[in-house]
C-alpha cells in the first residue's frame, strides 16, 4: 500500500509510545515504574466535573461554534488580561482540541515549503513534526545544561535567515523545565522586535513555575511584539484536564481566523461539554492549583537531589512544569553483562528491562545527552523508580 511521502518524514511521538509501552508491561504482569507519562497524576477537580454533569443533563451536546463559545472565548480573555496584562476581543481567540491541536492548526495556517521556523533544543517532542507536517523546516538552536537550557540572543540573532518564518518558545518548557524570566525574553525580544517573525508562545505549563521570578511571555513583556505574538495554552496541565482536550490560542486577527477556517475543516467545534468544563476551570474555583505546585515542587526537590547523588548523572533544577532532564552521558562506555551502554535509547532500554523503571530517550528531545523523567506521580513511586535506578547505574561497569 502507497502512503503519503510526509508519513516518512516524522516519526510517532516517543512519549505517547514509552506510556503505551508502559501500560502493556503493566498488563502483563511487570512492576514497572512510569516516569514517562506528562500528564498530572491529580484528579481533575470536582468543580470542574460537576459542569460537565450539569452540560450532559442540560443537553449541552451539540455543535457549538467551531472556534468555541462566546462564553469560553470571554473567560479566556479575562484569564489572559488578568496574568499575562494582554487584552484581545473574542475574533482573536480559538478554542481547539487540546494544546497540541492549537499548534498543528497554526503550523498549517502559517507555514509552508520553504519557510524556516526556529525552534530551541532540547524541545517538545511534537514541534519538530507539526513544522515538517505543513512542509516547513524546523531549525535548531541547541542550548546546554550549563546555560539553564535557554537560547541566548546571539544564538537566536545567528539561526535568523531570510526564510524564518517564526520562532517557537516553551517556558516553562518541556523537557527540561527552564523558565525564561521577563529580562531573558527581553534580550531575545531586541533581537525580534525590527524582524518580520512571528512568535508562538507556548504557555501551557505557565501555572506550574517555581522560579523566583514572574512568568512571563514575549507578548507580555514587550508590547510591541503583541501583534506578532501568538499565545497556545489550555487546561491539561493547570487543571489535571489531560483528557479533556481543549487548548487554545489568542493573537493576531487574521491569524486566528485562518486557523478558525482550517478547524473547520479538520475537526469543527471542540467538545461541548468539555468547553462547559474549561469555562468552570478558568473562571471558577483556583484553590487546587497552589496546592498542586507544592506538591510538583516537594517531589522536583527530592528528585533532582537523589539523582544528582547518583554517580555518572548531573540533574538540573526545573524552574517549572514536572519534568527532570538529567544529563546521564556520564553513563555512557559503561557495560552491563558485556553490553556497552552508548546513547540515551540503549540508557532507557537497559533501566527499562533491568530496573523496571520507564524513561524517555533524551534523543526524542533533540539532546541525546539526556533522559526526561516526568514527577507526576506519588513520591512514594519517585523514591522506589529512584532507588532502582541508582542501582541499576551501580550495576554498570
Amino acid at each position: 500500500m502507497r502512503l503519503a511521502g510526509r508519513i516518512a518524514k516524522i516519526k510517532p511521538s516517543e512519549t505517547l509510545a514509552i506510556t503505551a509501552k508502559t501500560n502493556a508491561l503493566r498488563a502483563q504482569g511487570r512492576d514497572v515504574i512510569g516516569f514517562g507519562a506528562g500528564e498530572p497524576d491529580f484528579d481533575t477537580p470536582d468543580n470542574i466535573k460537576q459542569a460537565a454533569i450539569k452540560a450532559i443533563e442540560a443537553g449541552f451536546t451539540k455543535y457549538t461554534p467551531v472556534s468555541g463559545t462566546d462564553e469560553l472565548k470571554d473567560a479566556i480573555a479575562g484569564k489572559l488580561k488578568k496574568d499575562n496584562g494582554l487584552e484581545y476581543k473574542r475574533s482573536q481567540i480559538v478554542v481547539s482540541c487540546g494544546a497540541k491541536h492549537t499548534l498543528y492548526n497554526l503550523a498549517q495556517a502559517l507555514f509552508e515549503e520553504g519557510d524556516e521556523v526556529i525552534i530551541p533544543a532540547p524541545y517538545w517532542v511534537s514541534y519538530p513534526d507539526i513544522v515538517v507536517l505543513a512542509g516547513a523546516t524546523p531549525v535548531y538552536v541547541n542550548t546546554s545544561q550549563d546555560q539553564g537550557f535557554k537560547m541566548k540572543p546571539q544564538q537566536l540573532a545567528g539561526a535568523i535567515t531570510n526564510k524564518t518564518r517564526a520562532v517557537i518558545f516553551n517556558s516553562p518548557s518541556n523537557p527540561t523545565g527552564a523558565a525564561y524570566s521577563p529580562e531573558e525574553l527581553k534580550g531575545l525580544v531586541a533581537v525580534l522586535l525590527e524582524k518580520d517573525i512571528l512568535v508562538i508562545t507556548d504557555d501551557i505549563y505557565e501555572k506550574i513555575f517555581y522560579a523566583d521570578f514572574p512568568f512571563a511571555n514575549i507578548a507580555s513583556v514587550e508590547p510591541k511584539m503583541k501583534d506578532k505574538t501568538i499565545v497556545v495554552n489550555g487546561v491539561s496541565k493547570t487543571y489535571a484536564m489531560t483528557g479533556w482536550r481543549i487548548g487554545y490560542a489568542a493573537g493576531p486577527e487574521e491569524i486566528v481566523g485562518a486557523v478558525n477556517k482550517i478547524q473547520s475543516q479538520n475537526t469543527s467545534n471542540p467538545t461541548s461539554i468539555s468547553q462547559k468544563a474549561a469555562w468552570e476551570a478558568i473562571s471558577g474555583d483556583q484553590s487546587k492549583i497552589p496546592q498542586m505546585v507544592a506538591e510538583f515542587r516537594k517531589r522536583r526537590d527530592f528528585i533532582v537531589q537523589a539523582l544528582n547523588d547518583i554517580d555518572g548523572i548531573k540533574c538540573f533544577s526545573p524552574e517549572g512544569a514536572f519534568y527532570v532532564f538529567p544529563d546521564v552521558s556520564g553513563l555512557y562506555g559503561r557495560s552491563f553483562q558485556g553490553k556497552k551502554i552508548a546513547n540515551s535509547a540503549e540508557l532507557i532500554d537497559y533501566l527499562l528491562d533491568e530496573a523496571n523503571v520507564a524513561a524517555v530517550p533524551g534523543a526524542a528531545f533533540g539532546s541525546d545527552d539526556h533522559i526526561r523523567l516526568s514527577y507526576a506521580t506519588s513520591l512514594k513511586n519517585i523514591e522506589e523508580g529512584i532507588r532502582r535506578i541508582k542501582n541499576a547505574a551501580g550495576k554498570l561497569v
